[in-house]
């Protein structure tokens, strides 16, 4: 081979790996989710955190009902585990409407991992019971959660304030407090939602990449063949019981880490928010962006998360849609509306959801 030749080959090797439209693409979309706090306002980036604190969740409910096919309707009572357990565990003995408060006083740095560990013990304790049901059984069972929780939650006002919820205490690290304080980079001024935008998106990507490293590896086969075939996935030396066990476990933790997200987005803890339409909203979530895939979590998550609070936005330029609390269609119903003919059309037309890939029989 002549020099010139092998020169050649030198030169498009490096220039085929360069040009890579795939890479570009997520360099400048990582640039731009950085950039963002430095140019939205409040509102968009509130809605922002709503989304990225939905997508840890959904990537955990995706984990066990997409990936492993156990159904479960108790995915907001580990949020709210995380939630109050993080309030508990940071918070102090403090007096609130009247009502003192019972609370650790621990480092909150400390108080979010412990809460995440506890939403994970949570689902240990129930992770016997999701071993050996599934389907319906699971369903019903896990729905017995919600209610338990709801009692708990509304009842142990030493803890958790009562229906009037407890405030949350603010996140620092290294001395970093992730408050109201105003802090100024590059004549920007950063408060909380600025600040809370970094905790969040590493979250998410810490989350997202463990999540696709499991599904990608030897657990991910095993959890895969769980869902298609329970008999054949023993017969082939999978230990059922134990996987649906740890699965559930898994997906609890990282239902408690959305939990402290949103916590520290709301800064209030309120019991309402935790109830049956926020675990219907998750398996909204992951039937729409798509089972069994982190991409189809975070796309669900965004999709379901910010339509309600763009439909508040722009309730007053929006027909059939009116302001909360002066009648007609509140922004809650219309989203839910909106989001449930999602659900039907992609189940008809997008079994897979909307990032499964379209196949060439599809496009003709």
């Amino acid at each position: 081979m002549s020099d010139t030749a092998s020169a050649t080959l030198d030169t498009t090797k490096p220039l085929s790996l360069v040009r890579n439209p795939k890479a570009y693409a997520w360099i400048a979309f990582g640039v731009l989710l950085l950039a963002l706090p430095f140019y939205l306002d409040r509102f968009w980036l509130q809605a922002g955190l709503f989304a990225m604190a939905a997508a840890v969740g959904a990537i955990g409910i995706n984990l066990l009902t997409g990936a492993t096919g156990q159904l479960s309707m108790g995915h907001a009572f580990f949020l709210a585990v995380g939630a109050y357990g993080y309030c508990v565990l940071a918070g102090g003995n403090d007096a609130e409407s009247g009502h003192r408060l019972v609370g650790l006083g621990l480092p909150t740095w400390l108080a979010a991992v412990l809460a995440v560990l506890l939403a994970g013990l949570a689902g240990g304790l129930f992770s016997p019971i999701a071993g050996r049901l599934r389907g319906a059984y699971l369903g019903i069972a896990t729905l017995a959660l919600i209610f338990i929780g709801q009692h708990v939650l509304f009842n142990a006002r030493d803890l958790t304030g009562g229906f009037n919820g407890r405030a949350v205490p603010p996140l620092s690290l290294f001395g970093f407090d992730f408050d109201d304080t105003e802090v100024v980079i590059a004549a920007v001024p950063f408060q909380s939602m600025e600040k809370l935008w970094y905790v969040a998106l590493l979250a998410l990507l810490a989350g997202g990449l463990f999540a696709r490293g499991v599904l990608r590896g030897r657990p991910g086969r095993a959890m895969n063949a769980l869902r298609d075939h329970r008999i054949a996935a023993g017969v082939m030396g999978v230990p059922v019981a134990r996987y649906r066990a740890a699965v559930f476990v898994l997906s609890s933790m990282y239902a408690g880490l959305a939990g402290v997200l949103l916590a520290l987005v709301f800064q209030r803890t309120v019991p309402e928010y935790f109830g049956m339409i926020l675990s219907l909203e998750y398996l909204a979530m992951i039937v729409i962006g798509g089972l069994g895939t982190v991409a189809g979590a975070v796309v669900g998550a965004v999709f379901v998360s910010l339509l309600p609070q763009v439909l508040t936005h722009y309730s007053d330029s929006l027909p059939l849609v009116s302001a909360p609390g002066t009648g007609g269609v509140s922004p809650g119903e219309a989203s839910r509306y909106l989001y449930g003919a999602a659900v039907v059309a992609v189940v008809l037309f997008l079994p897979g959801g909307l990032t499964r890939p379209i196949t060439p029989r599809e496009k003709k």
